[in-house]
């Protein structure tokens, strides 16, 4: 048996570059209904968190971070939209507990986003590892950051400080 956390020795199928189209992804979402991306979030930059679970410490910093920004993601247009491999209940737990007001998906299936995103995913492919997307406002890839284990992911300020730049940039 792995350890906990450990990541699957499998090689993704493809892992998203800049410049790629995000791929066509719909999941449930906390409070109901669901989310299609990239479309529901083409209006405008995204910022999209895939994180390990309700479980994992780092990944609840890393909403945390988010939350405690999200005026700032609102005043500057950027949707941030948060996905896992949890079951329904730990995913409204993880808003609950942490007052998350941005769309929260569950139950994505860990084989599934390993295929079509190239994320890495957790022993015996029971969870997504922490991988973190900033899209444009065209559904291409602008940042791709994927970590194989518990640590090295997307921050709030970080992805601001990018957006602009990038926006400086058009």
């Amino acid at each position: 048996m792995s350890a906990p956390g450990s990541t699957s020795t499998r090689e993704p199928s493809v892992r998203l570059a800049v410049g790629d189209f995000f791929p066509s992804l719909t999941a449930s979402l906390v409070n109901g209904g669901h989310i299609n991306l990239p479309a529901d979030v083409s209006d405008g930059w995204a910022v999209l968190l895939f994180y390990r679970g309700h479980w994992c410490p780092y990944c609840r910093k890393q909403l945390d971070d988010f939350q405690n920004r999200l005026d700032r993601f609102r005043e500057a247009d950027i949707r941030v939209v948060a996905l896992s491999a949890d079951p329904e209940d730990e995913a409204n737990l993880t808003v609950e507990q942490h007052g998350i007001d941005f769309p929260v998906a569950y139950d994505l299936d860990p084989a599934t986003a390993r295929g079509t995103l190239g994320t890495y995913v957790g022993a015996d492919e029971a969870f997504i590892q922490a991988t973190g997307f900033v899209l444009g406002p065209d559904g291409r890839t602008t940042l791709a950051v994927y970590s194989s284990g518990a640590v090295g992911r997307l921050a709030a300020a970080d992805v601001l400080g990018f957006i602009e730049y990038a926006r400086a940039q058009e």
